[in-house]
C-alpha cells in the first residue's frame, strides 16, 4: 500500500511540476474551466430552461459532443491493434498515449451526459442497487455498460504498464494482454451501441438507417488518427520525447482509407433520402437546403463537406501531405468537418421537423457554449497531465530510485 501511495505522489509531483509552457497552457485551460463551471452554475439554478433545448429539440450541443467523443475514444484501437497484434514497435512506444486520449474522451463523454441530464443526481437512477439500470432491455443501459467498461479497460492497461515500468519491472502478460484483446472488441461496441441508440428510435426517420453504426465507426477512424497526429506533433514540439515518423505515416494511411469511405457512406444515405423524396426525407432537406426559410445548419453542413474534400485532397497529394503545415491543416479540417457532420449535422436534424410537422430550430445558448468549452478544457487538462506523467515514465525521468539517485527534473520534459 505504501508503494502505491508513493507512486501516486510521484506522479502528482511530476505531472504538476513547474514549466513555463505548461503553466501558461494550464492557466488558459483553467480560465475556460472556470467559465464552464460558472455557466453550469447558471444551468443548475435555472434548470434546462437556461439552454435553448425545447420539447421539440430535446438533444442539443451536449449530445452532439458526446457522440463525437465516443468516436475519438473508439479510435484508440487503431494504435492498439498494430502495437499488440502486429508487434509494430514504433506504435507500441506511443500506444499508451492513444489509450490515455481514450480515457480523456470517455471522461468528457460522461460529463456531457451529466450536464445534459439537468440535475446530476439523476445519475443515481442508473447505478445498480441504488437505481434501476433496466439492463438488458434498455439500449441506453447497454451504452452505460460499454462506456464505463471501456473506461476501466483503458485505465487498467496503461496504468498497469506504467506502474511496472516505474518500478523497473517486467509486466506480467496475463495481467494486461487479455484485457488488450477485450478492449479491441469493446472499442467497436461503444460506437456501435451509440449508433443503435439513434437508429432504434422509430419516430426519427433521419436516424433509421442500417449503416449508421458503420458510418459512426469509419468517421471515428478518420477523425481519431487526425487528432492523434496533432497530439504527436505537439509532443515532438514541446518535449524531448520523439514519436517515430512511421507512426504518423500509419495514421495518414488509415485516414486515406477511412475518410473516403466515410463520405461514400454519406453519399449512400443522401441518395436514399433525396432520390426517393419521401416525407421522411424532410430532415435531410432541412439540413442541406433548409425548409420554408428555416436553414440554420445549411452553411455548416456544406462547410463540413468542403472541409472533408479539402482535407482529402491534401492527404492524397504526396507533395502537399509532406508539407508540415498543410498536413496539420488537413488534420484540423478533418476533425472539425466530422465534428459538424456527426455532431450538430446528425443530432439536430433528427428532431426537425417534429412528428407533428412543427419546425422549431435550435442553436446553443451561451450557457451551453461555455459549458461545452469548459468540458473540452477539462478533458484537455486531464490528458495533458496524464500524458506528461506517461512520457516521464517512458523516458526514465520518473522511476523508482534509491534516495541517493534522485535528481531534480529538467525544466523541459
Amino acid at each position: 500500500m505504501h508503494d502505491y501511495a508513493q507512486y501516486w505522489l510521484a506522479m502528482i509531483r511530476y505531472g504538476f511540476r513547474k514549466n513555463r509552457l505548461f503553466n501558461h497552457w494550464m492557466i488558459g485551460l483553467g480560465v475556460f474551466i472556470i467559465l464552464g463551471l460558472s455557466a453550469y452554475g447558471v444551468q443548475l439554478s435555472r434548470g434546462l430552461i437556461a439552454t435553448n433545448m425545447t420539447d421539440q429539440v430535446s438533444w442539443g450541443a451536449y449530445i452532439a459532443n458526446f457522440t463525437y467523443l465516443v468516436g475519438v475514444a473508439a479510435a484508440a484501437v487503431l494504435l492498439v491493434i498494430p502495437a499488440y497484434i502486429y508487434k509494430h514497435d514504433d506504435v507500441k512506444e506511443v500506444v499508451i498515449i492513444g489509450e490515455l486520449l481514450a480515457v480523456s474522451a470517455i471522461g468528457m463523454s460522461l460529463l456531457f451526459i451529466v450536464v445534459d441530464l439537468g440535475r446530476p443526481d439523476r445519475m443515481l437512477h442508473i447505478i445498480p442497487l441504488i437505481g434501476r439500470l433496466n439492463f438488458p432491455q434498455s439500449i441506453l443501459a447497454w451504452d452505460v455498460v460499454v462506456l464505463t467498461g471501456y473506461l476501466f479497460l483503458n485505465l487498467h492497461i496503461p496504468g498497469y504498464l506504467l506502474y511496472k515500468k516505474y518500478r523497473n519491472e517486467t509486466p506480467t502478460t496475463k495481467y494486461y494482454r487479455p484485457f488488450v484483446f477485450i478492449s479491441i472488441l469493446w472499442a467497436v461496441s461503444i460506437h456501435t451501441v451509440t449508433a443503435f441508440l439513434y437508429s432504434g428510435l422509430g419516430g426519427r426517420p433521419f436516424w433509421n438507417s442500417a449503416i449508421l453504426a458503420p458510418r459512426f465507426l469509419v468517421s471515428a477512424f478518420a477523425s481519431g488518427p487526425a487528432l492523434m497526429i496533432l497530439c504527436f506533433s505537439a509532443i515532438n514540439h514541446v518535449t524531448h520525447y520523439h514519436v517515430k515518423p512511421s507512426v504518423e505515416t500509419l495514421m495518414i494511411r488509415i485516414i486515406r482509407v477511412a475518410l473516403p469511405v466515410n463520405y461514400f457512406l454519406l453519399f449512400c444515405e443522401l441518395f436514399k433520402e433525396f432520390y426517393t423524396d419521401s416525407v421522411h426525407s424532410l430532415s435531410a432537406h432541412y439540413l442541406f437546403f433548409g425548409i420554408q426559410g428555416h436553414g440554420m445548419l445549411v452553411p455548416y453542413i456544406w462547410a463540413s463537406l468542403l472541409f472533408g474534400i479539402t482535407a482529402g485532397a491534401i492527404f492524397f497529394t504526396r507533395r502537399w501531405v509532406a508539407d508540415r503545415r498543410l498536413l496539420l491543416l488537413a488534420c484540423a479540417l478533418t476533425i472539425v468537418g466530422i465534428w459538424i457532420e456527426k455532431g450538430m449535422g446528425l443530432i439536430i436534424p433528427g428532431f426537425i421537423p417534429t412528428p407533428l410537422g412543427d419546425l422549431v430550430e435550435y442553436t446553443p445558448s451561451w450557457v451551453e457554449f461555455f459549458i461545452c468549452l469548459g468540458i473540452w478544457a477539462t478533458g484537455a487538462a486531464v490528458f495533458t497531465v496524464m500524458a506528461r506523467v506517461a512520457l516521464g515514465i517512458e523516458m526514465g525521468k520518473l522511476r523508482l530510485k534509491a534516495p541517493s539517485q534522485v535528481k531534480e527534473p529538467q525544466d523541459r520534459e
